[in-house]
């Protein structure tokens, strides 16, 4: 594994973003630059390789407001609308590389991704102004694999009912969207310098950790 690596938070929001449209609460209404919040996504550098965790709703605005014009693989945690809707622009990277993005992901959110971006995975279906063009590749849990030559860890987590992957990568691990880690994971979690975690809200929420329970498993 090589000895340096760098995470960027693209985005840590709620699945509507920070703030919402609309809301007038306190936290939507503050003026505090830490309250602008996109949808979440993090991208990983190291040894020159660029890895994004899930393309949100925002990963347009995520890619130009950090400037990124390659990426190497992306890692998706789960099918939720708010961490895969960003695919098609996925098509932006393909124009500059001329080749297929690197997808990662479980079966289960490669079969979500297929049926709601049909399109892109129909070659009957006249491509228009292009589609995004992807290798995929189906990943299991807590099985290493490795993405633009880095190994990578998925570690299987709880979101509500749903089967999620956190991911790790050397000592760092993304963990978003989940409200239980299953035992068999911890073993996974050991020994890291940074864990990024879900936290939703003090109040307890069916599918996310709120701030106490996140700190009692960290």
């Amino acid at each position: 594994m090589p000895e340096k690596i760098y995470g960027t938070t693209l985005g840590s929001g709620t699945s509507s973003g920070v703030p919402v449209i609309g809301c007038q609460c306190p936290t939507c209404l503050s003026g505090d630059s830490r309250d602008k919040r996109l949808r979440s996504s993090i991208m990983i550098e190291c040894s020159g390789k660029h890895i994004i965790i899930d393309t949100s709703s925002d990963f347009r605005a995520q890619m130009l407001r950090h400037d990124v014009r390659n990426i190497d693989a992306i890692l998706y945690t789960h099918h939720h609308f708010d961490h895969i809707s960003g695919f098609d622009d996925i098509r932006a990277l393909n124009y500059l590389t001329g080749e297929p993005m690197d997808c990662y992901a479980t079966e289960q959110t490669i079969g979500h991704l297929q049926r709601v971006f049909s399109y892109a995975f129909n070659p009957v279906v006249p491509p228009g102004g292009g589609v995004p063009v992807t290798r995929v590749h189906i990943i299991t849990p807590a099985n290493e694999f490795i993405a633009a030559g880095i190994p990578v860890t998925p570690i299987p987590l709880k979101h509500g009912a749903l089967d999620v992957m956190g991911f790790r990568i050397g000592n760092i691990a993304y963990c978003t969207d989940c409200n239980a880690i299953p035992e068999e994971s911890f073993p996974l979690l050991r020994n890291l310098d940074i864990l990024i975690i879900d936290a939703l809200r003090y109040e307890k929420h069916p599918t996310h950790f709120t701030l106490d329970e996140a700190i009692s498993v960290s």
